[in-house]
């Protein structure tokens, strides 16, 4: 379990960049719109991934420092505390990009992982509501039985997310009995104090990094916004050991 320094304050420096991408996106389903497609993606949708890479960095202070989102005895933390390079994930249930990113270049990432290479820390953001809070519940609750790739590849199965009536505590539970989870346990974790305040928490550190949009990613301090290609992760990860 990866042990690291107490929380550190920063700036939001990356804001400003990520309301620009929201305003490009918003024109871009007006244009949809003008062309005459019915409607716009919705929370819970799967539209195709956007190929285009975003990424940000300010010229002026271009890394944050990661032990603002480390934390003591983390189930959500997977690999070595002292792997070389770190992705830091900040995600959410109902996101199709997510659902993207977790199907085509998690795996890779997972990886580096086995080698010791790289350590995943993973945040649930909640940016689409109360479906995806209780989403990130019950992946928590899977985590602490050392089960949360198996349980979250269940809720992005196939590469897409399930919609909110698909993220009822009656239907992750189901979920976490196919997984093969003491579903006595699940629901006990589910439903706990621990549970709400951890989730609660690791939303809060995602705002307060200014991960206002899913997925955005922090390797080794340098931020990503959107469904990355494979590549983009890989030639990150190979430079950043390489540099150690």
């Amino acid at each position: 379990m990866a042990k690291h320094a107490a929380p550190r304050v920063h700036v939001r420096w990356w804001i400003p960049l990520l309301v620009i991408a929201v305003a490009a996106s918003l024109i871009a389903l007006i244009l949809v719109n003008d062309t005459g497609e019915d409607s716009a993606p919705t929370a819970g949708s799967a539209p195709e991934p956007n190929p285009v890479v975003t990424e940000v960095e300010d010229p002026e202070q271009a890394d944050v420092d990661q032990d603002a989102t480390a934390k003591d005895d983390d189930p959500l933390t997977d690999g070595p505390s002292d792997a070389p390079v770190t992705l830091v994930v900040f995600s959410d249930y109902q996101c199709p990009f997510c659902a993207a990113w977790s199907k085509d270049t998690l795996p890779k990432m997972l990886e580096y992982v086995e080698d010791g290479d790289l350590r995943i820390e993973w945040r649930e953001v909640n940016v689409f509501g109360s479906a995806s809070v209780q989403a990130a519940k019950a992946a928590y609750a899977a985590a602490l039985q050392d089960k949360h790739w198996e349980y979250h590849a269940e809720l992005f199965k196939d590469g897409e997310p399930r919609s909110p009536s698909e993220l009822t505590p009656e239907a992750l539970t189901e979920a976490a009995e196919t997984v093969g989870l003491d579903v006595d346990q699940f629901t006990k974790d589910m439903n706990a104090k621990s549970t709400a305040e951890a989730v609660a928490e690791n939303a809060a550190m995602g705002t307060d990094l200014g991960a206002f949009s899913t997925p955005t990613f922090l390797l080794n301090g340098h931020p990503y916004v959107g469904a990355q290609p494979t590549d983009v992760f890989v030639d990150a990860i190979e430079e950043a050991k390489g540099s150690n």
